[in-house]
């Protein structure tokens, strides 16, 4: 039987980008990639970022000390030179001092240093400004020739950048300190010391860290992939027998290699399969024998039967000949007969469903007739329990290729049971069609049933209430067989309903055995207002039957049904 279409809409091609933007839905090997490189980029920037702080600052203090110490070394010799200058003239001592700042300072290379000498008004010989470089003045403020002049005896420093004439700042030291000479009077010292070497050294390094961390994270996916790999092919190949032994081949297994821990998750699976597969032929042959069982039962019952049917036909003949007490007993005795004949009857069709010894007899017939047949055939029994068939009729487009004698029995089915727990309520009949199926529809109003009843209504000898006793009789078997003649059609017979208000069958029919179903021509989920579900469906032929002595209203004026689920 093809299954009804779902009721959920298509996917849409915004849920399905939606659904691949998230990596919940990504296979589990690019899944373990995309987060062992992720974690990978993550761990190697925390491990240059910190080599790098940790190389710069090493650097750094290492330039610093050597500067301080070439510091102390140049104002030793200034102090040197000023002294033995004590005696010279002003011309010789200004010449003296300039060749001293140009020797000192200028010097090329990564270690540039420039100097600068400026004299403080005190007393004594004061020369005037002596510069190798005259920018390095823009680097001295007031705070730091404030702090050279506060310690006399120390060293001052701090870190600038400079321009290096490229439009590039490149980073330095700058160095003060104070120099008293008696005689010669005092001086602020300034040295500047480049760190463009160990600037272009941190460089060198980072570049260094950030090539390795490259090859490090080619190397750690390379590592994720076959790491992936070597987990989820397993997987893989478990997933693909799970899949055989759903579709149906019971004999799929894992091939197992190694004795890791996928090995005893195949090794797992293998037994359970093996398990699995037992228990099935178990259950097959136990199948297989029950209805073995039953046919032959049945089979053999037929004999007995057949002799007791007789004898209870010549009783029942004879009735009016018997005492009164025994009247009772040859009607009940034949009533029991003849349910007894029908139980015999529905095991045998349904050991035959079973068996697959069924086959369709299919003929082009009109459904409207044959409801027609159905409704003249259980009018007695709707006469005797009170209630009005309420029969809808579509009137054209009803024909159909099926077998009439199985569903004729579909509908008798269908309306005795909706007659026997209707509770004399009005049992509504409607039909209809489209292009690619034909419909019926049964509706009583009785007791009703459950979402959860409806989903078992069809299972063999199960009854919704097993306490209640049924007034005519029954297996238990009706609807199971009706259901495997809809299936035979290919296709469906549905229930559904609300307890206390009552139930809706609908059986949907293809107009040629093997098509395959998509929709059904009238809805299944409908009110339980009678008023109400009149105005749902519009008949172009209406087959009101009033049965029973007590005649309920008619029901007027329906609408064309126009909900196809």
């Amino acid at each position: 039987m093809s299954a009804p279409p779902p009721d959920a809409p298509p996917e849409s091609a915004e849920d399905r980008s939606v659904r691949a933007v998230d990596p919940r839905s990504w296979p589990l090997a690019l899944r373990v990639v995309v987060v062992t490189t992720l974690l990978s980029i993550l761990a190697m920037l925390a491990v240059g970022a910190y080599l790098s702080s940790v190389i710069a600052d090493g650097l750094y203090e290492q330039r610093r000390d050597r500067v301080l110490e070439e510091a102390l070394e140049v104002r030793a010799d200034l102090t040197e030179t000023l002294t033995q200058l004590s005696g010279s003239t002003s011309t010789q001592q200004q010449d003296a001092i300039n060749a001293f700042v140009q020797t000192s300072g200028g010097q090329g290379g990564g270690d540039r240093q420039e100097v600068a000498l400026v004299p403080v008004e005190t007393s004594g010989t004061v020369f005037p400004v002596a510069s190798s470089d005259r920018t390095l003045f823009d680097e001295v403020d007031d705070e730091f020739a404030a702090a050279v002049a506060e310690q006399p005896d120390a060293i001052s420093w701090r870190s600038i950048g400079r321009d290096d004439g490229e439009g590039a700042v490149s980073p330095a030291l700058l160095v003060g300190t104070r120099v008293i000479v008696p005689g010669s009077g005092s001086y602020d010292l300034y040295l500047v010391y480049s760190l463009q070497e160990e600037q272009e050294t941190l460089a060198f390094v980072q570049r260094v860290i950030l090539g390795g961390g490259g090859v490090l994270l080619a190397l750690v996916v390379g590592i994720a992939i076959v790491v992936a790999r070597l987990v989820t092919t397993p997987l893989k190949h478990a997933a693909h027998a799970a899949e055989r032994m759903a579709a149906g081949d019971l004999t799929s297994r894992v091939e197992v290699s190694g004795a890791d821990e996928l090995a005893l998750v195949g090794e797992s699976f293998n037994d359970m399969a093996r398990s699995l597969e037992q228990k099935v032929d178990d259950l097959t042959e136990l199948s297989r024998v029950q209805q073995r069982f039953v046919a032959d039962v049945s089979h053999e019952l037929r004999t007995p039967l057949t002799t007791i049917a007789m004898a209870s036909s010549v009783l029942d003949t004879r009735r009016e000949d018997l005492p009164v007490d025994l009247q009772r007993t040859v009607e009940l005795l034949d009533a029991q007969v003849e349910r007894f004949e029908v139980l015999l009857a529905d095991l045998l069709e349904i050991s035959r469903f079973d068996a697959g010894a069924v086959e369709l007899e299919a003929h082009r017939e009109d459904l409207d007739a044959l409801v027609t047949r159905a409704v003249e055939d259980v009018r007695p029994l709707a006469g005797a329990r009170g209630c009005v068939l309420d029969v809808r009729l579509s009137g054209v487009g009803m024909h159909a290729v099926v077998d009439a004698r199985r569903v004729d029995r579909i509908l008798r089915n269908l309306l005795t049971n909706a007659i026997e727990h209707g509770a004399g309520h009005p049992v509504m009949v409607r039909t209809g069609s489209d292009e690619e199926a034909v419909a019926v529809v049964v509706q009583d109003h009785g007791r009703g049933i459950s979402p959860e009843d409806a989903s078992r209504v069809f299972d063999r000898f199960w009854r919704a209430d097993p306490s209640r006793a049924r007034t005519i009789g029954g297996t238990g078997l009706g609807l199971s067989i009706s259901v495997e003649d809809a299936r035979l059609h290919h296709g469906w017979l549905q229930a559904w309903g609300q307890e206390g208000e009552g139930a809706v069958f609908r059986v949907t029919l293809p107009r040629r055995p093997g098509a395959e179903l998509v929709r059904s021509p009238l809805r299944l989920e409908r009110s339980f207002d009678r008023q109400e579900a009149d105005a749902d469906v519009a008949p172009t032929t209406t087959g009101e039957i009033p049965v029973g002595p007590d005649q309920l209203p008619d029901l007027e004026d329906p609408t064309t049904e126009g909900d196809h689920r």
